[in-house]
């Protein structure tokens, strides 16, 4: 199976659509205390992919994160957690692309982040 292939099926799991949105948020890696901030690329029902510097310790697969996406309607930020499933260094060497599976699916939270998005 080719890069392709293993990229379309993975595309044709997914239960929800991914919606591109940037949005800043603010990370806690739950086993090392580690803190970052980082960017959301996009996000979707039960998944989300962020953006951040790279540092000395990257952040690796299977590791639970807290996040805390800063939506700018004026609430507290929109808090939820879970796991990195994949990880790539970008093309500048500066940043880190993840993936993260969220542990619940939050409708009411993901509603707060589409609606400052229009959608």
């Amino acid at each position: 199976m080719t890069n392709s292939e293993d990229k379309s099926s993975i595309e044709d799991r997914r239960l929800f659509a991914r919606i591109q949105l940037r949005i800043p948020l603010k990370f806690l890696d739950s086993s090392s205390g580690r803190e970052g901030i980082a960017e959301t690329v996009d996000i979707s029902g039960n998944g989300v992919g962020i953006v951040t510097f790279i540092t000395k310790e990257n952040l690796t697969l299977n590791t639970k994160l807290e996040l805390w996406i800063e939506i700018p309607d004026h609430h507290a930020p929109f808090y939820t957690s879970g796991e990195i499933v994949w990880s790539q260094i970008l093309s500048d060497g500066a940043l880190q692309r993840l993936g993260i599976c969220l542990d619940n699916i939050d409708f009411i939270g993901l509603a707060r982040a589409l609606e400052i998005n229009g959608i």
